[in-house]
């Protein structure tokens, strides 16, 4: 793949919930971002960390590089290269997909190493790390 795109740092911190696969969409999934998946064995959800009850487990701090604008559903091989580019600085992502683009969340420990890894392979990036709250 030799497409570059530009990224945006979401501005606020995330966090990662699982909850039983019949429990009920939680009123305190609100935040900027929100995206709730279920299947038979869960309930995931990612939002605002600042929303997550503090008791609940979950995996906190994480920050999303979106892509800007739209990629069409027929480019290929955009997730592979730049997964493979964060794999390559030994940075985990954990990948959300929408209709119109996609996020590649990153632990806030690692950010700087997520940033840099994305730079060198051409793409540009707007937006700093959120504070934690």
């Amino acid at each position: 793949m030799t497409a570059t795109f530009e990224f945006e740092v979401l501005r606020e911190r995330l966090a990662i919930v699982r909850l039983a696969a019949d429990a009920a969409v939680p009123p305190w999934a609100s935040g900027e971002f929100v995206t709730v998946s279920r299947t038979r064995s869960e309930l995931s959800i990612v939002c605002a960390q600042r929303h997550v009850p503090a008791a609940l487990p979950c995996e906190r701090d994480k920050v999303a590089f979106g892509i800007a604008g739209v990629v069409p559903m027929t480019t290929i091989g955009v997730l592979a290269a730049l997964c493979g580019a964060l794999a390559q600085a030994a940075v985990p992502v954990f990948v959300i997909s929408t209709y119109d683009t996609d996020y590649l969340l990153v632990s806030a420990d690692r950010f700087a190493a997520a940033r840099e890894a994305l730079t060198a392979a051409g793409h540009r990036l707007h937006g700093d790390l959120p504070p934690r709250r």
